[in-house]
């Protein structure tokens, strides 16, 4: 039993209460002072815990990123995890939860989690083109001359909260006129890799996934470009961006941001295919916002999945 469990005991009425007044304040100030040292110290990691997305296989993302991690490590001191999710979703809950510190997201990923917590987002990837990507259509070759032709078609998707794996091919196909699941089936396949062998294969009319995976599949041979076709482009999509949870330390926030704003090694940069990482904030991703809410308007129905 400690003194702020029991005041020390007094036979004079009147000095008694005064001191367990004082020892009573001097608990509350000290669980106070406890209480924050507490909160700074969770607010700044021992170990930064890193999500990423599982748009390909999960030994094959960490292998990606293995250059960042070790690159972060130095810069900042402490030992970095990095931690891939089952899916989309999962990682950015653990985000908005806390059970990692940041994340690699995607813009609809972003967009959707931002919803629901104040997620912040701090760097991300710019090419000599410019901080954008794009999302493709594809078909098994001499199928479809373009996305109109898929009426009750099967289209794949990767993850359900992919942006180019589904929202913008979604986005796409909607201002063709066609709505999942009244006008096409949609069906959930769970990463860019898979949607690509499932149209090379023929096991789907087509589907949507990033340009940039997309020709880094052909390029490595891991599909045969001869045997599929793209059938519609989308337009600039902003790039993924790092994003800090909620409520982390802000010296802490600086430290990491600087870390990536300085980024030079070529190794680090390559798994971006960036030429550099500049500052990010919300408003970079207004119109994915309008894509996302566009598609909620005219397929209330499908709108989460």
């Amino acid at each position: 039993m400690n003194n702020c469990e029991r005041p020390p005991f007094r036979s004079s009425f009147a000095t008694g209460p005064r001191l367990f007044g004082i020892a009573a304040a001097l608990c509350v100030a000290t669980g106070l002072l406890l209480g924050t040292l507490a909160a700074a110290v969770a607010d700044t990691p021992q170990t930064l815990r890193v999500g990423l997305l599982p748009g390909e296989s999960a030994p094959e993302i960490i292998r990606q990123n293995e250059a960042l991690r070790a690159y972060l490590e130095r810069e900042l001191g402490i030992p970095v995890e990095l931690i891939v999710g089952v899916d989309y979703a999962t990682t950015g809950e653990a985000l908005r939860f806390g059970r990692i510190d940041i994340a690699y997201l995607g813009p609809v990923t972003f967009v959707l989690q931002r919803r629901k917590a104040g997620l912040e987002p701090f760097a991300r990837p710019e090419h000599e083109h410019g901080p954008t990507f794009k999302a493709l259509l594809i078909a098994p070759k001499g199928t479809v001359s373009g996305p109109g032709e898929l009426r009750g078609r099967q289209v794949a998707f990767g993850d359900p909260a992919s942006t180019s794996g589904h929202w913008v091919p979604r986005h796409m196909l909607l201002q063709e006129g066609l709505v999942a699941g009244a006008d096409y089936k949609p069906v959930f396949l769970g990463s860019h890799d898979a949607v690509a062998k499932a149209v090379e294969r023929g096991n789907a009319a087509a589907g949507g996934l990033s340009e940039p995976i997309f020709k880094r599949l052909l390029a490595e041979g891991k599909i045969d470009g001869s045997r599929i076709e793209v059938v519609g482009v989308s337009q600039d999509i902003p790039e993924y961006s790092w994003v800090f949870r909620e409520g982390l330390d802000e010296p802490f926030r600086q430290r990491v941001q600087k870390a990536f704003m300085e980024v030079t090694d070529p190794d680090v940069l390559k798994t971006t295919r960036s030429v550099r990482f500049i500052a990010a904030g919300s408003a970079d991703y207004d119109i994915v916002r309008g894509w996302i809410e566009e598609i909620e308007r005219n397929d209330p129905a499908h709108a989460s999945k």
